[in-house]
This record gives structure tokens, C-alpha cells and sequence, in this order.
């Protein structure tokens, strides 16, 4: 492999420094690859650029010796309006005081062999973000701004194994580096195993790892199945918020997998439908509910309480027509609500309640060995309405989350 272009597209995003704001599945990304992200995040059985190892490792064996370097802007719009809460936290609160992040994307793949490919993606896997500037907990005592920031970046070394003409497996190693900061949040810390560790500590980063599997294979000549599946990354703790997230500080990255099918219906339209199930519910600072603080786990404990998702299943749609030099995409994708409407208080740092998207994207052929891809996308506004959200302890009422938003992507890629 060229030794040079692998080392850029390793470190370019750690020089970026990734910019991550609820990317809406959830807190992972909608799509990785622009050209994905032009229908909606569906892609499982249609890799399509160096971006491939990120949806499914085998595709890594179909993408030919190329380089893709891109760059999507998110700007989301997120919102709580809480009511009828004894302690005066009733009003409507904006998140929105940081409001566009930029999240780099990097792909390489190279043939080794007629059989073997290799390749590495660099990618935001996804985020959180909220900035309130008026800070909804005033009235419990909290002082200056509130909110949190996560940014995950993966770095994703793959190689893919051509079982067949039409058919690979993948693997690929998920490396991930994630960033956390809090404030704003005092008057919860008197509830934590470790108050001095709660909250306002600066950034906390932490190292993970995990895998990602996955196959592609046509069952016929018009018709492909992708599968994949990546491991549960487990992560080093982010120990200045110890006090914060249960099993001290413990913030794994959950497990997902996907199945999906792509048609060529005719040589120019492709239609594609991907599958991805997500399994929040199985790390506790994600799944825990605020309830176990009152059965007796305090924040940062083994058990203490977390945001109370769920797990989520995401639908994802796509269209993809060829027009002599131009590709034009759209899709459409749904997911399920990983915020139950009981678990709104906590989740007002983290509105991650977003369950549609439409998009639309295009590439330009510009030469024979370059494109550009451009990407929209639509987060749909969605609200969650609290139903018995704040506990008595906290004045009782009821706290709603809005989140909506849009997110633009640009890619160039070389073949060679």
C-alpha cells in the first residue's frame, strides 16, 4: 500500500479535529461516504467509494484503487420547553449557541492482488452537542452555560477477500478516539459517587477498539445482499466524569449491525434498501434510567443512571440514476425513538430525537479519474412530549425535546 497516502489520511483528521452535533441515528451518523448520505445512509450492498469499510468491509473488495476526501457540515437546531415544574424551571430553552460543525471524511482502498484489497476509513462515527446559553437548571442552582459535546472518530483499517467474481467478505478494525465535556450541571452532582468528577472538568478523551464484519454477494446478475456486523468498541473511561456516567466513567460505543439489498433495475437506475439495527441499550451511561438514582445508584456508580435509550432500528431507502457524467441519488430513511417520553430531563443535553431524513445527492464524472459528490440532507423536525419526565425530587412537570436540522456533504475522489 503507498505508504505516504495512507500516513495523510491517518492524521489529516486528527488535525481537523472533528466537529460532531447529534447526527441523528441516535447519536451515530445517518450516513458515512457522501455519496451514502445522498440516499439517506443506505448502502450496506452498494459500496461505492473508500468510505466502504464504514458500512460494510467487504464492499472495500468492489471500490477499485481510489482515494475519497470530504467534508459535511452538520447545523442542527435542538430545543426543550419544560412545564408545570414546582421548582421554576418551567420555560422554553435554545441548544443552539454552538451551531455548525464539520466533520472531515477520508477513504483509501488499493488492490493488492485481483482477489485481495486493502484500505483505511477515517470517519466521524457520530455525536452530541448542546449549548444553552440560557441554562435550563438555573433554578436548581446551576450557573454560566449548560451542555455537553461528544465527538467520535474512527479510524477503520480493512481488508476485503473476494471469495468469488461477485462475492467478499471484510474485515475491519474499528479504532476509536472520542472526546467529552459537560457543564453546566451542578446541582445533580450532590447525586453522584464522585461529586468533584460530575461535571465542568473540560475535555476527557478516551481509546477504543472493536471490529466490524461483513459480506457482499449477488444473488443474481441484477440483484446484491450485503450483510455486516461490528462488536461493541469497547472504550478506556473518561475518568474526569467518573462521577457522571455509570460504571465510573465507562462510555462504550454499542454494537450494530445491517442487512441490505441493492437492485439494478435497469443498467442506469439502481434502487437500494438497507436494515441497521443499533444497541444503545446495552451501555449503561446510554441505557440506564434516571430511576435508579432513586433506587439507590448513585451517578457514576455501577449502576447509577444514564439517558434511559433504547435500542433503535433504522430504515433506510435510496434511488441512484446514472446520466452520462452525472449520478444523481436521493433517499429517504426512518428510525425508531431511542428517547423514551419518561426520560426527557437528562435528555435535554442530549435531543438526539430526530427519526426521519430525506436526501438528496449527485456526482460529477469531472474527469476519468475524478468525481465530486454533493450530498443534502433533512433532519425532520421531531418532538418528544414528556409523560411523567421530572421527578417530584426536581419540581415534577413535564420537559418536551425538539430537534431538527440540516446536513450538507462535499466528497472529491481520485482513482488511479
Amino acid at each position: 500500500m503507498r505508504t505516504a497516502a495512507l500516513t495523510k489520511a491517518i492524521l489529516l483528521p486528527a488535525i481537523l479535529a472533528p466537529g460532531l452535533a447529534l447526527a441523528t441515528n441516535g447519536y451515530f451518523s445517518h450516513g458515512f461516504g457522501v455519496k451514502s448520505q445522498g440516499m439517506a445512509g443506505a448502502g450496506i450492498a452498494l459500496p461505492q467509494d473508500g468510505l466502504a469499510a464504514a458500512i460494510n468491509p467487504a464492499g472495500t473488495a468492489f471500490v477499485g484503487n481510489r482515494v475519497d476526501l470530504g467534508m459535511v457540515l452538520v447545523r442542527p437546531q435542538r430545543s426543550a420547553e419544560i412545564s408545570g415544574n414546582l421548582a421554576g424551571m418551567n420555560g422554553d430553552y435554545a441548544g443552539n449557541d454552538t451551531r455548525n460543525f464539520l466533520v472531515p471524511e477520508i477513504g483509501y482502498v488499493e488492490q493488492l492482488s485481483p482477489r485481495l484489497a486493502a484500505g483505511v476509513a477515517v470517519y466521524g462515527n457520530g455525536g452530541l452537542n448542546t449549548d444553552y446559553g440560557n441554562n435550563p437548571f438555573r433554578a436548581l442552582g446551576a450557573t454560566g452555560a449548560a451542555g455537553v459535546n461528544l465527538e467520535q472518530l474512527f479510524i477503520s483499517p480493512s481488508l476485503a477477500w473476494k471469495l468469488a467474481d461477485e462475492h467478499a467478505v471484510g474485515l475491519a478494525l474499528n479504532i476509536a478516539y472520542q472526546r467529552f465535556e459537560v457543564e453546566g450541571i451542578a446541582p445533580f452532582a450532590a447525586a453522584s459517587s464522585s461529586p468533584g468528577n460530575f461535571t465542568n472538568r473540560g475535555v476527557d478523551s478516551a481509546l477504543g477498539w472493536g471490529i466490524r464484519l461483513g459480506y457482499t454477494g449477488k444473488l443474481s446478475d441484477d440483484l446484491t445482499l450485503g450483510l455486516t456486523w461490528a462488536s461493541k468498541t469497547r472504550s478506556g473511561e473518561l475518568d474526569k466524569y467518573k462521577g457522571l456516567f455509570a460504571e465510573h466513567g465507562g462510555f462504550d460505543i454499542p454494537a450494530n449491525y445491517g442487512l441490505g439489498l441493492s437492485w439494478a433495475a435497469t443498467p442506469a437506475l439502481t434502487l437500494v434498501a438497507d436494515v441497521k439495527r443499533i444497541e444503545y441499550g446495552d451501555v449503561k451511561a446510554l441505557a440506564n434510567p434516571i430511576g435508579n438514582l432513586f433506587a439507590g445508584h448513585a451517578f457514576g456508580s455501577a449502576n447509577g443512571p444514564g439517558m434511559g435509550w433504547r435500542d433503535i432500528t433504522a430504515v433506510k431507502l435510496g434511488i441512484q440514476y446514472r446520466l452520462a457524467e452525472w449520478t444523481l441519488r436521493a433517499g429517504y430513511s426512518h428510525s425508531s425513538q431511542p428517547v423514551p417520553s419518561d426520560q426527557t430531563l437528562l435528555n435535554i443535553l442530549t435531543p438526539s430525537v430526530v427519526k426521519d431524513h430525506v436526501s438528496v445527492g449527485a456526482t460529477w464524472q469531472s474527469s476519468r479519474s475524478g468525481e465530486l459528490s454533493l450530498a443534502y440532507t433533512y433532519a425532520l423536525k421531531n418532538t418528544v412530549h414528556g409523560r411523567n419526565s421530572i421527578p417530584g425530587a426536581f419540581g415534577g412537570g413535564e420537559a418536551d425535546l425538539t430537534l431538527k436540522g440540516d446536513i450538507i456533504g462535499i466528497a472529491y475522489g481520485w482513482k488511479f
